[in-house]
Formats: C-alpha cells, structure tokens, sequence
C-alpha cells in the first residue's frame, strides 16, 4: 500500500510539471532523492518515463478536436489543416528522435545528475526573464498554428533536442523558450509543444517498455497504473490552467521558481551529500 501511495504521489509531481516549463524528469528525479520507490533499477528507469503517457493522454482528451486529422464534414474525411500541423510536428521531433536513438542510454548515464539538473533549472530560469523581457514589447509573428512554418518547427525541435540530452531543462520549457524566442505567441507555442509531446512521450515510452520487457509483476504493474492515472487527472487541471494563465501573464515566474530551486538543489547535494 505505502508504495502505491508514493506512486501516487509521483503521479501528481508529474501531472503539473511535465506542462509548467518547470522540468517534469528533473523533479522526478530529485523527488526519487527523498520519496524512493521500492522497485529495481531498471523498473524505476522505465516508470520515470512511462508515467508521462497518463500526462500525454490528458493533452489528446482536451484537445482531440484540434488534433484528429480526419472529419466526415470534410471532402475525402480529411482535414488538411490538421495533417499539415501533423507533419510539422514529426519535422520537430527528427532532432530528438535522432540522438534518443543513437545515444539516448549514455546520455542518461552521464547527465541524469543533480548538479546538471541544477545548473539546467537555472540557465533556462534565466533565459525564460531575459527572453520574456526582451519580447515584452514585440508583437508575435506567427499567433495561430496554421501560420507554423517548417523552419519554425525545425527550430523548435532543435530546442526540444537540448531538453532531451539534459534533465531539467523542461522539455516543454525548452521548446516554448525556442517558440517565443523565433516570434510564436506563448498560446501557440504551449499548444505546439502539446501536441509535440503526443509522439516524442508514445516513442520513449515504447523504447523503455520493450528494453525492460513485459514481464511486470503484480506490483509494479498497479504502481505504475496508479502513477499514469494520477497523472492524467492532474494534468487535466494543470493544462487548463496554464492556458488560462497564459492569456495574461508571462512565464517569468517559472523563470524565477528555477532559479530558487537549482539554488536549492545545489546547496543541498553541495553541503549534505
């Protein structure tokens, strides 16, 4: 019981920051530090991972109408807009895809470590207030996701591809940085980097589900079911929220939280480990 209360308890963790740009795998990570499950190595290496699905299942609920690429309104059932978007997010995911597949196991062995978590949640913390103060007074260029160019969402992708290789940058951090810095709308990128997520979290779930293998046991199956539906149902909240919060306000904030917790995570691993 205890250890589905903590599975719990990492499922909420996940569901508000794997969409506040606040880095869902580094908090994952430090929570690990001081809430550890009883489970093995190899179990927790897949289950950091595969609890995002419950996350990413929250983005196709709300927003299915925005990303079925097909409608019987539509001449041929196809809505063309919708697979223009789609093939715009699959020219994002190529850079990420790309190094996950060619290195994704040595670069988790050399940069899942607090001190490069520290150092990523205050280098993006500040980047999000310079950047928010340097466009505070530029009008965005592209403010709908039909005005989305391949360019951009090469660029975007490139950004993607930082949060990939160090933990605690944020994935959607990194790509809704890069979206603003290139001139996206802070709506369009967080809704771009939404739907990003669908195909990069389904494929690096899938990687780490057959590298560990089916052959769960009873308890590590309800731990992570517990953790993935706790994370759905947060992250329901949470997206709602955030694309309300957007509509008037920045992301300096999150800027400023980064800062204080890097700070925090370096002190205590500097002075306590």
């Amino acid at each position: 019981m205890l250890e589905i209360i903590k599975a719990a308890f990492f499922g909420i963790v996940e569901g508000i920051t794997e969409w506040l740009p606040i880095s869902s795998t580094g908090h994952l990570i430090l929570l690990n530090e001081f809430v550890t499950l009883n489970v093995s190595e190899e179990f927790w290496s897949m289950f950091e991972v595969v609890i995002q699905l419950g996350a990413i299942l929250a983005v196709v609920i709300l927003f299915w109408n925005e990303i079925w690429p097909f409608s019987a309104k539509e001449k041929n059932f196809i809505r063309k807009d919708k697979f223009s978007m789609w093939f715009k997010i699959i020219v994002a995911c190529i850079p990420a895809a790309v190094v996950e597949l060619a290195a994704g196991d040595e670069i988790e062995e050399l940069f899942y470590k607090p001190v490069v978590i520290a150092a990523a949640l205050i280098i993006f913390g500040i980047g999000f207030i310079v950047i928010e103060n340097h466009n505070k007074t530029k009008v965005p260029k592209i403010t709908s996701l039909d005005e989305m160019t391949y360019k951009a969402a090469f660029i975007i992708g490139m950004f993607q591809l930082i949060a990939a290789i160090f933990p605690g940058t944020s994935r959607s951090g990194a790509t809704i940085l890069g979206g603003i810095l290139i001139g996206v709308s802070r709506a369009v990128a967080a809704e771009f980097t939404f739907f990003l997520a669908i195909p990069v979290m389904f494929g690096a779930s899938l990687i780490k589900v057959l590298k560990f293998g089916f052959d769960f046991t009873l308890a590590e199956g309800c731990i992570l079911l517990v953790g993935c539906v706790v994370a759905f149902a947060v992250s329901i909240f949470v997206i709602r929220f955030l694309m309300s919060y957007i509509k008037k306000h920045d992301f300096k904030v999150f800027g400023y939280y980064r800062i204080i917790l890097g700070i925090l995570v370096l002190l205590y691993f500097g002075l306590l480990k």
